[in-house]
């Protein structure tokens, strides 16, 4: 039964540093972010390079 007390304690205080790492990252601000997504869909992505054995298979 004693494990099972050791346990919850264990998860809670693992819950507790995640909560306060969430809080301080959102009271550091690093989730705003309100240039780039509504901008994002105005600009393409650059075509990647098509690999050199893949371009060989292809062209026969």
């Amino acid at each position: 039964m004693s494990v099972i007390i050791l346990l919850l304690l264990a998860s809670l205080s693992v819950a507790l540093i995640f909560l306060g790492a969430f809080l301080w990252s959102v009271g550091d601000r690093q989730y705003d972010d309100d240039y780039s997504p509504p901008r994002r869909i105005l600009f393409d992505d650059q075509p990647s390079l098509p690999d050199n054995d893949h371009a060989k298979l292809t062209s026969k």
